[in-house]
């Protein structure tokens, strides 16, 4: 699915260097996952109190939030909060162990647990990272393991689909091992019409080693699958407080050739920090520079 209902159609005979906004009306996403490195750095906890927390998000601006969601009974307490400050919900992130058996439907079943609550919430898209055999090895999967990975993550899209609920394939940086093996079967062993790519762009970058080739070949080569982006920038591979279009990846650049290739995929600003960031802006305040610069960039 190219197309969310939430973006105006590009003319095809248009070459811009923009997603345009339906009515001017602000669809940008923000990612939960930036707040919770912001609030680390400034000795708060994200999650603690979703009141406080969507108090402060509500500030930078932004009315939609992409939520990393463990379970139905999270999605509830969630979405009774987020009502309150009128803030929605058009994707969502869960994990997931799809490479071990007897693991994988496990995660199926939480999954769609947890799509029976957000989909009435109006929630469309439910991103999944695959986990990793280990987050802090660089260990890739074996071909046995990625063959029973790729069933089951077609198989949990064809029962999402049925839900009127995407599905987005996400990868970090092990998906890029090996030749990029994982990524690779995933997106050609699945139906389209199953699962769709959620293509973080920077993820993508790092996990070529500060590739910036790397990101737009692959952009070339999954075009049809891509239904949302992520979003964040860095300078010397270090990531920014703040996004902004230049940097190690050049946005204008992306925005430029999917708007040219009439692909309108949801956008969600994860602009994170790590260690070595610079300390020049709060969450709040990081956020409201990433929103006009998203703005700029992809939209009006």
């Amino acid at each position: 699915m190219k197309r969310r209902t939430f973006l105006a159609t590009v003319p095809a005979v248009a070459v811009v260097n923009k997603l345009q906004i339906e009515n001017n009306e602000n669809v940008f996403s923000c990612s939960s996952y930036n707040w919770r490195t912001f609030f680390k750095r400034e000795g708060k906890v994200w999650g603690e109190d979703l009141d406080f927390d969507l108090t402060q998000f509500s500030k930078s601006g932004f009315k939609n939030i992409e939520y990393s969601i463990t379970s139905p009974e999270m999605a509830k307490r969630l979405i009774s909060v987020l009502k309150k400050f009128d803030i929605k919900m058009p994707s969502i992130y869960v994990n997931s162990v799809l490479h071990v058996e007897g693991e994988e439907d496990k995660s199926i079943k939480t999954i769609l647990e947890i799509a029976k609550v957000v989909r009435a919430y109006g929630t469309k898209i439910i991103v999944t990272n695959p986990n990793p055999i280990d987050w802090n090895k660089e260990i890739f999967k074996t071909d046995e393991q990625l063959k029973r990975q790729v069933k089951a993550l077609d198989k949990l899209g064809a029962e999402l689909r049925k839900m009127g609920i995407k599905l987005a394939y996400h990868t970090h940086t092990t998906e890029m091992l090996a030749g990029a093996k994982e990524i690779h079967h995933m997106l050609q062993n699945t139906r389209p019409e199953n699962v769709g790519f959620c293509f973080d762009l920077h993820w993508i970058f790092r996990g070529s080693r500060d590739s910036e080739i790397a990101v737009f070949d692959i952009m070339k080569m999954y075009e049809d699958r891509i239904v949302e982006l992520h979003i964040r920038q860095s300078e010397s591979g270090v990531w920014k407080e703040e996004f902004t279009v230049n940097g190690d990846i050049d946005y204008n650049k992306a925005a430029e050739y999917l708007g040219a290739k009439n692909i309108h995929a949801h956008i969600v600003l994860e602009q994170s920090i790590e260690k070595e960031s610079t300390e020049n802006f709060t969450a709040i305040s990081a956020h409201k520079e990433g929103l006009e610069a998203l703005k700029a960039c992809f939209g009006t």
